[in-house]
């Protein structure tokens, strides 16, 4: 029988690389206005994702025309920013002492799954954001002075071991989906079926 109000055990934390889902993207975003009026000409505002989504040839000719107006340049991970990227979350993992179950560092986003801490949602994707940005600074992958990633960032709330564990196997195929290579973290840890598992 299920459970009444299941408490949340997990979170599925998504953002994006600096300038590659900018407010009045055509697939529709989480934003609500558009600071820039340079940015705001490139088109109408969709708060949410559209239902129905654009071919990818509109959101291409969307970003060729947006990136010009940033104030920063858009900077896609490679293979070597990717690491770097990744080696960022774990001193961060390891600081704040999260546990985390599955992660995704894509050319233009991230997927990370971590198990619920004391610190919000929010607060997980600016420490990681952070700790990921110092470490690609320091390594001089990028220039000091650029934010690297979108503010913010998605959360879904997962309350189940069956929830975590469709959500990990979904992470864990994104690289491959996009054509990379799988990733494994020395951060990542196998998902025990906390807190619900048999001690």
């Amino acid at each position: 029988m299920p459970r009444k109000n299941p408490a949340v055990i997990a979170y599925h934390l998504v953002w994006t690389a600096y300038g590659t889902w900018l407010p009045n993207d055509p697939r529709g975003s989480g934003s609500r206005r558009v600071a820039s009026p340079d940015l705001a000409e490139l088109g109408e505002l969709h708060y949410g994702r559209r239902k129905v989504q654009p071919p990818p040839s509109t959101v291409r000719g969307f970003n060729d025309r947006a990136e010009p107006r940033l104030q920063f340049p858009v900077i896609r991970f490679d293979p070597s920013r990717i690491e770097t990227v990744a080696a960022g979350f774990e001193s961060c993992i390891f600081q704040h002492r999260y546990t985390c179950y599955a992660c995704a560092v894509l050319p233009d986003h991230v997927r990370i799954l971590i198990r619920k801490h004391r610190d919000r949602a929010e607060e997980m994707i600016e420490n990681l954001q952070q700790g990921s940005r110092l470490q690609l600074a320091t390594e001089q992958r990028v220039p000091a002075a650029h934010p690297v990633w979108t503010l913010g960032g998605y959360r879904r709330f997962l309350d189940s071991p069956d929830h975590v564990r469709t959500v990990i196997r979904y992470i864990e195929q994104n690289p491959t989906r996009a054509g990379l290579p799988s990733q494994q973290w020395p951060f990542v840890h196998p998902y025990d079926g906390w807190p619900y598992a048999k001690r």
